[in-house]
């Protein structure tokens, strides 16, 4: 086995070669689907209609990016198994999110978030949203590329900020080409490449240890247990992880691509039914190497074991990360630019979806949105727990999307805007904070709107009710 940190430049520089070749493959695709975004419109929704298993997959890969990889691996080589609760909570909200939102949000016809709010809350609310899921989405890309640094930096030995712009770069590059319609073609091709990265880099690394009888034997037993981490985690977990699903707006956007609310269920499970697993498989890699490197950073975990790998395999591994981190980035960088063009852009300027100036600014907007976190990133070290509060946020909006579907008439206009506010403030208060008394931020998150839409039902005058959801 080759020592870690003992750079071969033949070998990084194959890797290099083949990550690269797989970018310019994915440049060709996203070429290739610029005939599915001619207009702003189209270039937010993808111009046509998607089979489910396409979207289903599409989902997934959103959020399997390398802060999903590399920062479960990260919780997985501290606390065992029960770190994989991280994304298997995702895999959970996607099947209440088939239950119970595919099919509602697909008949709005709405893409986005603040959309579907509006129409059961109002103007201000839609602003308020569409701020605040543009803020959620810029802290995921942050993660996104802080873990992305992580495994180019050591990996050809460059600095990890000069890594971290690189990839930012190369990221953005191809989703400004083909919009909504290069995204979903892309992320299908980003998921089969992640659960191969991620199969073949959990395979060599039980192999180098003996074998999961070895393991077992090389590990407390406190690290195969499913529930180590603590149920108030796992409850956490959840509670942020259903939240992200149910209020995140590139979701929105993609079971909007589909033809019915029957196929958007379908997608839905889908994508739970790929997530699970990957979450297993991450949190094990991380227990792989605490045997294997005990002593290291956790943070350091995934990227030292993909370092210790022969030239073929590692290359499909860095192809693999490098597919979670660009799957992320041009979800997130188009997810923002829609709500940025739909939200301030159209309005302000009276515009249309058929216009070239909207497709420009669409086009430029997905770009800047995704070049805007690199500087945050080279300050940012913590994977999981920005990434997590960036879920803890989204998770007030979620409680606000099942009242307007289900309850539209509890709770005020002005009660839901409040509650939007406050809960932003306080859960990067309480973030900051350290989480005080045990209670996560996510537990705040949600608190706050259940409070505030309480007390405004209550007191609520006679002209303050909510509208009815538009038909």
């Amino acid at each position: 086995m080759k020592m870690v940190g003992a750079p071969d430049m033949g070998r990084d520089a194959i890797i290099l070669t083949g990550t690269i070749g797989y970018m310019i493959a994915l440049a060709f695709v996203s070429f290739t689907a610029r005939k599915n975004a001619r207009t702003a419109k189209s270039f937010a929704s993808g111009g046509v209609h998607y089979p489910g298993v396409l979207i289903g997959f599409l989902l997934m890969s959103e959020f399997i990016g390398t802060s999903a990889s590399v920062g479960t691996a990260e919780a997985g080589y501290k606390v065992g198994i029960s770190a994989a609760w991280n994304v298997a909570a995702l895999g959970i909200g996607f099947v209440f999110y088939s239950l119970f939102l595919a099919r509602k949000f697909k008949d709005t016809g709405e893409n986005t978030i603040s959309g579907v709010l509006a129409r059961t809350y109002g103007q201000p609310v839609k602003v308020a949203t569409s701020i605040i899921m543009i803020f959620a989405l810029q802290i995921v890309a942050i993660s996104t590329y802080t873990s992305g640094g992580a495994i180019i930096s050591p990996l050809f030995g460059i600095d990890r900020s000069a890594a971290i712009v690189a990839t930012g770069l190369a990221g953005v590059l191809y989703v400004g080409l083909g919009g909504m319609s290069s995204v979903i073609y892309t992320n299908v091709i980003h998921a089969m490449v992640k659960y191969l990265g991620i199969v073949i880099a959990l395979a060599i690394g039980l192999s180098q240890v003996g074998g999961v009888g070895t393991l077992r034997t090389r590990l407390p037993a406190a690290m195969f247990d499913a529930t180590a981490v603590g149920w108030p985690q796992i409850c956490a977990w959840l509670v942020a992880g259903i939240g992200a699903v149910f209020a995140t707006q590139y979701v929105v956007q993609a079971i909007n691509t589909v033809e019915d609310g029957a196929t958007a269920r379908r997608a839905s499970f889908y994508s739970a039914m790929l997530l699970i697993p990957f979450g297993i498989l991450a949190a094990m890699i991380g227990m792989v190497c605490q045997v294997l490197y005990p002593g290291i950073t956790a943070t350091a975990a995934f990227p030292t074991l993909v370092a210790d790998m022969s030239q073929l395999p590692a290359t499909i591994v860095v192809a693999g990360l490098a597919a979670s981190l660009f799957g992320t980035i041009s979800a997130l960088s188009i997810g923002a630019a829609t709500l940025v063009y739909k939200d301030f852009y159209l309005p302000l300027t009276g515009h249309d979806g058929e216009s070239t100036g909207s497709l420009r600014f669409i086009r430029w907007a997905t770009i800047a949105a995704g070049l805007l976190p690199i500087p945050l990133a080279i300050l940012s070290t913590e994977v999981l727990s920005v990434t997590f509060l960036a879920k803890s946020l989204r998770a007030s909006l979620a409680l606000l999307v099942l009242l307007a579907f289900y309850a539209p008439t509890f709770g005020t206009r002005r009660g839901a805007f409040v509650s939007i506010e406050a809960s932003l403030v306080a859960t990067i208060l309480w973030f900051m904070a350290g989480n005080p008394f045990g209670i996560d931020n996510a537990y705040v998150a949600v608190a706050i709107p259940i409070l505030v839409m309480g007390f405004s039902h209550l007191f609520r005058g006679a002209d303050t009710g909510p509208a009815s959801v538009a038909s």
